[in-house]
């Protein structure tokens, strides 16, 4: 998960050097697009299981809500 949006960021960053923005604005949007919705329903559920939510809630904007 994490690796796979590194990647898709670096890809980003190729077609802004590119001059492509359509694609980069593609790849972005595919790219963060997901990240906010599994953070958004991992949120969801770690609110019904867990009783620490702000270091849960600090770990989904990190991006390591997966991982928990």
């Amino acid at each position: 998960f994490v690796s796979e949006t590194a990647a898709a960021l670096c890809l980003s960053a190729g077609y802004r050097h590119a001059g492509d923005s359509m694609w980069q604005g593609l790849t972005l949007f595919f790219a963060l697009l997901p990240c906010v919705l599994v953070q958004l329903s991992l949120v969801f559920i770690h609110r019904d299981v867990s009783r620490d939510r702000p270091l849960v809630l600090l770990l989904h904007l990190l991006q390591l809500g997966p991982l928990v």
